[in-house]
């Protein structure tokens, strides 16, 4: 209840009168290329993505300088040339995602200094692989080839001994593990047996034992999860019965009372992370159908916020997507900076605002006990 409280707060004080909710933001810049993109950010505050290079244009995943200082620290690849791309980072540092061996990407514990020290994290008998989240207790989700070529959700052994587990699908030929939380908890996508192009949101049997959960839709035909707290809520996309993709929290139970998220004012939206306060980000369309960052009511009320809106408005930045929050509120993404550059950007909490949340609670509180009185 405390973190039902908190997050309505937070949406009542954001929507009816924080004149500027958020810190200047900070450009993180790049590892001298063009482009960014920061995809995770821990309790800590460390950040990890990726970002071009000066090499034949390639971009290799990157642990950012949060202070925007531009200490960026690129973290190689496996021994290939080519590009790699850091997914996620734990409360410990430690950072997951792929990199290009001299033959193929694969799935990859990078060495958090930079010094090279990858590790391999192999496949299910298969070329390929990718690593996308790694929870606190050091558990690395993916997906990788099979010996059949088909890519599979996977419980990577994270020593990189090749101890990797198969989680299978819903029926069809793939799947892809998107998330794990701490108690191990594992959510992402697969194909049911109506064909490659019907993949459903889905909760894996962690065992690998194939008591795999599809979790539905808002009424159309498609569905994806991107992100899980400590409280199994879940978080992605699904397909409405206009066939539009909606920001959605699925029913861990696979049982369909889904919660529609809404947009911007226009049709299509995506959820992306989700922290363990229940605060969800992605982005979202507007009435214009331009994607901008999005804070979403997690009621499915249809209060969400667009990022935007709660910047400097002379800042010169335009917020595109919101791909983590962490639990101290702190949101990192993708933007336009006003240079002109799509870069990565951290935004962090203003202290008077977090202020008025502790008071906003105790009035929400107060109220509600108000009520179930009468």
């Amino acid at each position: 209840m405390k973190r039902l409280i908190t997050t309505i707060c937070l949406y009542e004080l954001l929507v009816t009168g924080s004149a500027q909710a958020y810190r200047p933001i900070i450009d993180l810049g790049t590892l001298s290329g063009g482009q960014s993109w920061a995809c995770s950010i821990n309790d800590s505050g460390q950040i990890v993505g990726r970002a071009d290079t000066t090499v034949s244009g390639y971009w290799r995943a990157c642990l950012f300088d949060p202070t925007g200082g531009g200490a960026n620290t690129n973290l190689g690849t496996i021994g290939g040339y080519e590009e790699s791309w850091a997914w996620s980072i734990n409360n410990s540092g430690q950072i997951v995602g792929y990199a290009h061996t001299p033959g193929y990407p694969r799935a990859c514990l990078f060495d958090k200094t930079g010094g090279g020290a990858n590790i391999d994290l192999g496949t299910l008998g298969g070329d390929t692989s990718s690593a996308y989240s790694i929870n606190n207790n050091g558990q690395i989700v993916g997906s990788a080839e099979t010996s059949t070529v088909w890519a599979t959700a996977c419980l990577f052994d994270h020593t990189g001994g090749g101890a990797n587990i198969n989680l299978g699908t819903l029926g069809g030929l793939y799947s892809e593990a998107q998330s794990i939380n701490n108690s191990g908890q594992i959510v992402g996508w697969a194909y049911n047996s109506s064909g490659y192009s019907k993949p459903r949101a889905c909760l894996f049997d962690k065992t690998g034992g194939g008591e795999n959960i599809d979790l539905g839709t808002l009424g159309g035909d498609l569905g994806w999860a991107y992100s899980i707290n400590d409280s199994d809520q879940i978080v992605g996309k699904a397909h409405n019965s206009s066939g539009n993709w909606r920001a959605c929290l699925f029913d861990k139970t696979g049982g369909g009372d889904n919660i529609d998220l809404g947009t911007l004012g226009g049709d299509y939206s995506q959820a992306l992370s989700i922290n363990d306060s229940g605060q969800i980000v992605g982005n979202a369309t507007n009435s214009s159908g331009n994607w901008h960052a999005c804070l979403f009511d997690p009621t499915g009320g249809g209060a969400n916020i667009d990022l935007n809106t709660l910047i400097d408005h002379s800042s010169g930045w335009i917020l595109g997507a919101a791909y983590g929050i962490n639990n101290n509120g702190w949101i990192v993404g993708q933007g336009i900076n006003p240079d002109g550059y799509s870069h990565a950007y951290l935004l962090t909490p203003d202290p008077a605002t977090l202020a008025l949340l502790g008071l906003g609670g105790l009035t929400v509180l107060r109220r509600r006990r108000a009520q179930k009185r009468i």
